[in-house]
């Protein structure tokens, strides 16, 4: 049976409820799910608590979730990019989990994989890990960190089938197949659907197994966070162009 919903917004609607979890893949802008996250904007959700590398920017990303004041916590390893952010976390609006990225990765993964609790050297001796178990192991000290499960898991893909099966592209993979696993209702948003078969399985990264609906992307321009551009020297017979001519 098909997992594909034409209708990101009806589709969360059914399933969001103040308060829950939400994980998000991506990596600033790069690979987030732009229309699933517009989708619970507009569902006016709140109370929620939202997993992600970071919270993209002001006014775009998941920094539409903090304009609308819809979020009350965040688990996340790199925040620098949003004012809001700092804002809301500094007027005492927004509770914040800051943990080391890979131990945000890791901690994703676990709740995927079905593991409760890991134990790693990341932030031993620091604020990160204060209140937390901890243990000695050949030698050396490690602290306890938790398996995240979200309640939904929202996810962008390059590729994917009806399915469910997923393929990331270059950098926009990046968070995208651990928070795929690590919700228990998973949803994907897809830029090229294709029918079951179409993908080489050697090529599968995220198993459709783990994915419960697939959305359409609607194909709206990618925002970058940063555009860095610089003079491009002159080859021989040719003028200068700037980064970005020919992209």
């Amino acid at each position: 049976m098909s997992k594909v919903i034409d209708n990101a917004a009806e589709l969360l609607a059914e399933h969001l409820r103040d308060g829950m979890t939400l994980a998000v893949g991506g990596f600033g802008l790069s690979g987030i799910p732009r229309d699933l996250i517009e989708a619970v904007r507009d569902s006016g959700v709140t109370g929620l608590t939202v997993v992600s590398n970071n919270m993209g920017v002001d006014g775009k990303g998941l920094g539409v979730l903090l304009e609308n004041h819809q979020v009350t916590k965040v688990l996340a390893s790199y925040v620098g990019e949003n004012k809001l952010f700092a804002q809301q976390y500094l007027d005492g609006e927004l509770e914040v989990e800051f943990n080391p990225q890979g131990t945000l990765a890791e901690r994703l993964r676990a709740g995927g994989a079905g593991i409760p609790a890991f134990y790693t050297r990341t932030g031993v001796g620091t604020l990160v890990a204060e209140g937390k178990p901890h243990a000695e192991f050949d030698g050396e000290t490690y602290v306890q960190e938790r398996g995240i499960v979200a309640d939904i898991a929202l996810v962008h893909a390059h590729t994917g089938d009806t399915d469910g099966n997923l393929v990331y592209r270059y950098t926009a993979r990046n968070f995208n197949p651990i928070v795929a696993t690590a919700g228990k209702l998973t949803v994907a948003e897809v830029e090229h659907l294709v029918p079951v078969g179409e993908i080489h399985p050697d090529h599968i990264v995220t198993p459709g197994v783990y994915v419960q609906h697939v959305v359409p992307y609607s194909g709206a321009p990618k925002d970058i966070e940063q555009r860095t551009v610089r003079p491009r020297p002159a080859t021989a017979g040719q003028p200068s162009h700037q980064n970005g001519d020919h992209a």
